[in-house]
């Protein structure tokens, strides 16, 4: 399963919240803290802290960020799916960094929809591997909705892979790949690995001050199942990209299913994550 390989719709398949389950620690791994210093900092007033996370799936990014943050807080999840949000409901962050409670609350809706006043009680605004999914129109509007406002989005795509040791086809791949991530989908015209840049200059466009950090995935034989399910959905989302590398990839896929099963395949899947300030507090 790639990274991104659904579209912002309810009724997901089952099998895609699992994926967010068994991608959930390298995710953790890869986020950067120092970017959550420099939010923590902000957050310094007396009543709870509330952040609206946006595409929160099964709420991961609120069990890798509430820890990290001061508390209380109150936490609302926005996503698309009724089944995510469920799932996300019953597994509730742990104590804030302080030991106060954190509390959460569901919104079913179209997120790239959400305008400034639904938003205008937000402390911070957060979303985890999503950016890619939107198109440069829908960058523009959540942008605009989360303007006056902390904004922490982490693990966007870059379209930077490498994989050890090297294969001749990798780049071939991996260039259909990122074709794929910036396909059309009814009338959609992804960003794909250019929505960080994108993003960033949206943010600057209003004002903000945007940091941008690389947060890789590292993957190795000790993540076997998961790198071997990664890569699977790499290849997959390449060949239908370009189906004349349908050919080419039936040897591909037999020489890295061997490193993958002798132990000696790792790859780099790079991310950036980005964090945009208001120069004035809101």
């Amino acid at each position: 399963m790639t990274e991104r390989d659904c579209d912002l719709e309810p009724g997901l398949p089952a099998a895609f919240a699992d994926w967010l389950t068994r991608r959930e620690p390298a995710d953790a791994a890869a986020r950067v803290v120092d970017l959550v210093d420099r939010v923590r900092a902000r957050l310094t007033g007396t009543r709870p802290v509330v952040v609206h996370d946006l595409g929160s799936g099964t709420g991961a990014m609120g069990r890798w960020l509430a820890p990290r943050l001061p508390g209380p807080q109150h936490w609302v999840l926005h996503d698309g799916d009724t089944g995510l949000l469920a799932r996300a409901a019953v597994d509730v962050p742990p104590a804030a960094v302080d030991g106060s409670p954190v509390s959460v609350e569901t919104r079913r809706g179209d997120l790239t929809r959400l305008t400034a006043t639904e938003l205008a009680d937000a402390d911070l605004v957060t979303a985890s591997a999503l950016l890619d999914m939107l198109t440069a129109e829908e960058v523009g509007r959540v942008v605009a909705a989360c303007v006056g406002r902390p904004a922490l989005f982490t693990l966007s795509v870059v379209g930077h892979v490498r994989l050890d040791p090297e294969d001749p086809l990798d780049a071939e791949v991996a260039a259909a790949f990122d074709d794929h991530q910036r396909r059309t989908v009814r009338g959609r015209r992804l960003l794909g690995p250019d929505a960080v840049a994108v993003t960033a200059a949206a943010f600057a466009g209003h004002g903000a001050a945007v940091t941008l950090r690389s947060s890789p995935w590292r993957l190795g034989p000790v993540d076997g199942g998961l790198l071997g399910e990664w890569l699977t959905g790499w290849i997959d989302a390449a060949r239908e990209q370009q189906p004349l590398l349908a050919g080419p990839l039936s040897g591909y896929v037999r020489r890295r299913q061997a490193d993958l099963a002798a132990g000696r395949l790792s790859v780099l899947v790079d991310h950036q994550d980005l964090l945009a300030l208001p120069t004035v507090n809101p």
